[in-house]
């Protein structure tokens, strides 16, 4: 497709604005300005729409195609959850927040504060707050709660825990706020090593960061009990929530034991995450660390008006401008609200049920690692295909061409050439059985001719890429400045 700029033709306008009536600024210093006009295309209102249509047709997305990409839940965005998103789109952020009692905000407040509460019900937890903006912003402000906790309590802290399966955010976040990393290796039944983990664990701990079920979708048997060895060392469980959706409605994370945890409100909560946003992240935790949180805070009066109360002592600040990503936050407390309790349920059940499905139909043809019930997502290994030459990388670059989008490949980390599938609640059985198909089919192609991978994708507008040289040297400039 060619580009807009390469459609320009000097003189042909697609829109005419009519004279301006604001007052001309001053005139910008000489240094500032420009020595020629910017080379802006000039077409006509039809290319414009039809370059941007065509544009669109390329882009891949849920609304479109199945979209199994692991411990990232790409969930379905139910079209009314973009209706109650718009019924908010008329309030300005920088509204003023008037006098307990007006109308002009309760609107929002009350989203606001009632999400909050409605997670906290879901998670277990004593207070929620909406501020952060996306799940490692969330991973962030908790572990900067944590911080301000062992401050508080005049504790020597160096130190917090991850296992090696862990998200990568999950140390980068504690690094960010100071601490060292002590990584704890996976055993062979699939959880964080029991054993090592009690070596490790000391006083000079001040965190765990677990997600559970883990990268490898599985839950841990031992949560408890780890939970209860932070504790003796008097360090907090931090919950990274980005698996959330296989367990809604049946664990409470509060109940066994975290104190704090970030929700991907744009994975587990209606809106699919990607393309750089949005997100929301917003943080839960325990009574202990209430006074901790972001500040100001909304709060509920005796008379059920909302508000914001002053700056509490102890509080880290706030972590955002305003109080959240309120598009998301509003689709969140509509799918919330929409589904109930035993809607919650019976997503993690489907969800569960749907990963378990695909992982019994190929792994007679996929390593399995650990082969065992998984939860929302299973990790098969491509080491089989790799005999033959082939390798996840090739295997996703087949699924492109036949209409899919490429489960996570090396990730987790621990299990080489890992090819992670997560379907999701909403994906049908004849969906899941399509995929299974195309999956097999790939098993079958790297046997019978493992050269036919190089070629793909076909079907693109361009085939393979050095994606270590994109990533590192991203050059997004036009005629190649």
């Amino acid at each position: 497709m060619q580009l807009i700029y390469e459609k320009s033709v000097p003189g042909r306008r697609g829109v005419r604005l009519p004279a301006s009536d604001v007052p001309a600024a001053p005139e910008l210093p000489a240094a500032l300005r420009r020595k020629e006009p910017a080379a802006l295309p000039e077409a006509s209102e039809l290319d414009v729409v039809r370059h941007f249509t065509g544009l669109s047709r390329r882009n891949f997305s849920v609304d479109t195609n199945f979209y199994p990409l692991g411990s990232c839940t790409m969930k379905y965005n139910a079209k009314v959850l973009e209706e109650a998103a718009r019924l908010f789109a008329p309030y300005h952020p920088m509204v003023p927040l008037l006098p307990h009692g007006s109308s002009f905000s309760q609107g929002c407040l009350g989203l606001a504060y009632e999400l909050g509460a409605a997670l906290a019900e879901i998670t277990g937890m004593d207070e929620v707050t909406t501020q952060p903006l996306a799940g490692a912003h969330g991973e962030m402000t908790g572990i900067m709660l944590i911080a301000a906790y062992h401050e508080a309590k005049g504790n020597k802290k160096k130190y917090v825990v991850v296992p090696d399966s862990s998200h990568g955010t999950n140390p980068a976040s504690a690094t960010m706020v100071g601490y060292e990393i002590i990584t704890v290796p996976t055993a062979p039944y699939g959880d964080m090593d029991l054993d090592r983990f009690r070596e490790v664990m000391t006083d000079e701990v001040a965190a765990v960061m677990m997600t559970c079920p883990n990268t490898l979708g599985l839950f841990n048997p031992h949560i408890q009990e780890i939970c209860d060895i932070a504790h003796d060392h008097d360090a907090l469980m931090y919950y990274d929530g980005a698996n959330l959706n296989a367990i809604l409605g049946k664990v409470r994370p509060g109940d066994v034991g975290f104190d704090v945890i970030h929700l991907n409100l744009h994975k587990t909560f209606g809106t699919p995450h990607g393309g750089g946003g949005p997100g929301s992240g917003p943080v839960g935790v325990k009574k202990q660390l209430v006074p901790f949180l972001p500040s100001p805070r909304i709060v509920k009066y005796d008379d059920g008006c909302y508000g914001v109360d002053a700056p509490a002592h102890g509080s880290i600040g706030r972590t955002s401008g305003f109080f959240g990503n309120f598009g998301v936050m509003a689709k969140a407390f509509a799918y919330i609200t929409m589904v109930g309790r035993e809607g919650l349920i019976q997503v993690s059940e489907q969800a569960v049920l749907n990963a378990n499905y695909v992982m019994h139909r190929l792994k007679d043809v996929y390593d399995l690692p650990y082969d065992q019930t998984c939860m929302h997502e299973c990790v098969f290994s491509a080491a089989r295909q790799v005999k033959s030459g082939v390798h996840a990388i090739d295997i996703a670059k087949f699924l492109i061409d036949r209409g899919y989008h490429p489960p996570t490949v090396y990730f987790p980390l621990i299990v080489k050439e890992a090819i992670m599938i997560e379907p999701t609640e909403t994906e049908s059985k004849e969906t899941l059985d399509a995929f299974i198909a195309v999956m097999r089919e790939a098993a079958e192609l790297a046997e019978s001719d493992p050269a036919a991978f190089a070629e793909m994708p076909r079907t693109m507008p361009v085939t393979r890429l050095d994606e270590t040289k994109a990533a590192r040297e991203q050059n997004v400039c036009y005629f190649g400045c």
